[in-house]
C-alpha cells in the first residue's frame, strides 16, 4: 500500500504536510492594524533600548574620562576657590559630592548619557522606520537625509557648548562675594551642563525644521526672505535668554552660529524654490490668470498609458483625483 501510494504521487493518510501560511502582502501606503502598529513599536523601542544599552556600557568604560573633562571646565581656573579638597584633577577644590550614593549616581547618569550620545543613530533610524511606511517616496527620501543631518549638527552644538562653558562658569561663579567660597556639587553641575547642551543642540536643529518645512511646501523661499531680520532679532533674544551669563560674548557665541545656518537654510529654500518652480509651467501665474490651454493634444496612440500616469501622481498625492 505504501510502495503503491509512493509510486502513484499520493501521500498516505495522516502525513501530510500542514499547508504553508500565506504571507499577507503589505499595504502601499503603509496602513496597518492597530494591532501590527503596537507590536511594530515595541519592536522600534526594543531595538532602540538595546543600542542605548550597548552605548551605555562602553559609557561606563570612560565614565571617568568624561567627567574629568567637565570637571576641566572649572577646575583649572586659578581665579575661583572652592571649599572642597585640592586635587590633581581639581586644583581650585570647587568640585564636590555629598553622600555615600552620590559617585555610584553620578557615573550611571554620565554613562547613560554618553550611551545616548553614541546611539543617537540608532534610535534615530528606528523613529525614521516606525513613521517611513505612512510617507509617500519622496518624503522617505528627504526624511532619511534630514535624520542624517541633524546627528552633526547636534554634536556641532554640543562642541561649540563645550568650547564656551568655561567663560560661562568663569561669569557666573564671578558674582560670588569677596570672603565667599563656592561649593558646586557635582551633580548639580553636570544637570546645568547637560541642560545647555542641550539648548544648543536643539537650536543647531532649527534650519533643518526651516528646510523640511520648505521641502514639504509650508514656507516658501520668499517668505523666509522678507522675514529675515525679525528672525536675526528673534534669534539673538533667544540666545541672551538661553544663555545664563547673559553677557555678550556667550550671547554671540550661540546666536552667531544660528544666524549663519538659518541664512544657508534660505539659500536651500531659494534653490528649491527654483528647482520646484522649473518643474511647474504655472508657477508664476497669478491666482486671477488662467494657465495656457494645451490646442494640441497627442494621438490617442502616443498618449501614456493610465498606469503610468497613476504611478507619477503616486509620489505626491494619495489617490489620482
Amino acid at each position: 500500500m505504501t510502495t503503491q501510494a509512493s509510486a502513484n504521487g499520493t501521500r498516505p493518510k495522516g502525513k501530510s504536510k500542514p499547508p504553508k501560511a500565506v504571507k499577507a502582502n503589505k499595504d502601499p501606503e503603509g496602513r496597518m492594524p492597530l494591532g501590527d502598529h503596537i507590536r511594530e513599536l515595541r519592536t522600534r523601542l526594543f531595538r532602540a533600548s538595546v543600542g542605548i544599552a550597548l552605548g551605555a556600557i562602553a559609557g561606563w568604560l570612560v565614565h571617568a574620562w568624561v567627567i574629568q573633562l567637565l570637571e576641566n571646565t572649572v577646575c583649572n581656573d586659578s581665579s575661583i576657590r572652592g571649599v572642597g579638597q585640592a586635587t590633581k584633577q581639581c586644583k581650585n577644590g570647587i568640585v564636590t559630592l555629598s553622600g555615600a550614593t552620590a559617585g555610584i549616581s553620578i557615573s550611571l547618569k554620565v554613562s547613560l548619557l554618553v550611551g545616548l550620545l553614541l546611539a543617537s543613530p540608532v534610535w534615530l533610524y528606528q523613529l525614521w522606520a516606525f513613521i517611513a511606511p505612512g510617507l509617500h517616496k519622496n518624503e522617505k527620501k528627504y526624511s532619511l537625509s534630514f535624520v542624517a543631518a541633524g546627528v552633526p549638527l547636534f554634536a556641532a552644538g554640543t562642541a561649540l557648548c563645550y568650547l564656551i562653558f568655561p567663560t560661562i562658569m568663569r561669569v557666573l561663579l564671578g558674582f560670588t562675594p569677596k570672603g565667599v567660597s563656592n561649593l558646586l556639587p557635582l551633580d548639580t553641575f553636570i544637570n546645568f551642563f547637560m541642560r545647555m547642551v542641550l539648548i544648543f543642540g536643539v537650536s543647531f536643529e532649527v534650519p533643518l525644521i526651516v528646510v523640511a518645512l520648505n521641502f514639504t511646501g509650508v514656507l516658501s523661499a520668499a517668505r523666509l526672505k522678507k522675514s529675515w531680520r525679525y528672525v536675526t532679532f528673534g534669534i539673538f533674544i533667544f540666545a541672551a535668554t538661553a544663555v545664563p551669563t547673559g553677557e555678550p560674548l556667550g550671547m554671540t557665541a550661540l546666536a552667531a552660529p544660528m544666524c549663519l545656518l538659518y541664512y544657508g537654510a534660505i539659500g536651500i529654500a531659494v534653490m528649491n524654490d527654483k528647482r520646484r518652480a522649473a518643474r511647474n509651467i504655472n508657477a508664476n501665474l497669478s491666482p486671477d490668470e488662467a494657465s495656457d490651454v494645451d490646442l494640441a493634444p497627442l494621438p490617442v496612440e502616443q498618449a501614456r498609458p493610465v498606469e503610468q500616469v497613476r504611478r507619477g501622481f503616486d509620489d505626491d498625492y494619495d489617490d489620482l483625483t
